[in-house]
């Protein structure tokens, strides 16, 4: 069981929804933080509420989709010379359109702020992380990372690549150990954010997300398991059984996928 009492997490995508909820979980553990994601609003509002558990708290505005924005916000979680003891890569955007209704330039940015994004960042540290005793790096995948579900081609692609990329490097440190998690439905607003086709947002808070999981119930469960440095953590409700019908009943699950809701 690691720990984090007196530790420093980056959290990604921290100034909102699940991000948001594990950077003040950990607070509550002692964690100090480094918050970065997008709205300098919102990232004072979490900053404030982890505050109240007696721990740092420093926060960087960053745009995942942009990578001079993400070599601001490493150099400035450097130029505080602490260690960072867990990465909490949560930033991300989902998606609400079919494979050829979306162009190529949004295929691009889904797979920028969610894979590329997140592996860019990690490299940016890999000095500190190859000479430290013990770096935890949490990543939150998708249930949809697991399998294909339509609406999200370009989503679950992107989802599948973080867990080729973090498994195999994984494998590859023994300092190293990453826990996936991997949410179903959560009630937070990402469907909100999700992209269309042509780039704009869907706006709008699909029926299956407001029925999720609360997001503070995932954001302990995620903690929990970081701490037991399990590799993979399923979190959400039902809708978790298709991540096992996937596995052992191939054929079922391709016939309820697509009777599904994707909203």
């Amino acid at each position: 069981m690691i720990n984090f009492n007196g530790k420093y997490a980056l959290v990604t995508g921290g100034s909102s929804g699940i991000g948001a909820a594990i950077a003040k979980q950990l607070s509550k553990e002692g964690c100090n933080l480094f918050l970065t994601g997008l709205g300098k609003d919102q990232l004072e509002e979490t900053k404030k509420a982890c505050e109240t558990n007696g721990v740092k708290v420093y926060t960087i505005e960053s745009n995942f989709a942009d990578y001079s924005s993400i070599d601001n916000m490493v150099e400035f979680v450097k130029s505080h010379n602490v260690g960072i003891d867990l990465f909490v890569l949560n930033a991300g955007i989902s998606q609400r359109a079919k494979a050829f209704d979306t162009d190529f330039a949004t295929d691009q940015k889904i797979m920028q702020i969610n894979y590329w994004g997140a592996v860019y960042l990690i490299k940016k540290f890999r000095e500190e992380i190859v000479n430290a005793k013990h770096t935890s790096i949490s990543v939150t995948t998708s249930l949809a990372g697991l399998f294909g579900f339509p609406l999200r081609t370009s989503y679950c692609s992107s989802k599948h690549a973080l867990f080729g990329f973090f498994e195999s490097m994984d494998l590859e440190y023994d300092n190293v150990s990453v826990t996936f998690l991997i949410p179903g439905r959560i009630n937070t607003n990402i469907s909100k954010s999700a992209l269309l086709g042509n780039g704009e947002s869907y706006g709008k808070m699909d029926q299956g997300q407001a029925k999720g999981l609360n997001v503070d119930k995932a954001a302990k469960r995620a903690v929990k398991a970081i701490k037991k440095k399990k590799h993979r953590k399923l979190i959400g409700k039902y809708e978790l059984l298709m991540a096992h019908i996937n596995r052992y009943l191939p054929r079922l699950y391709y016939v309820l996928s697509k009777h599904i809701s994707p909203t």
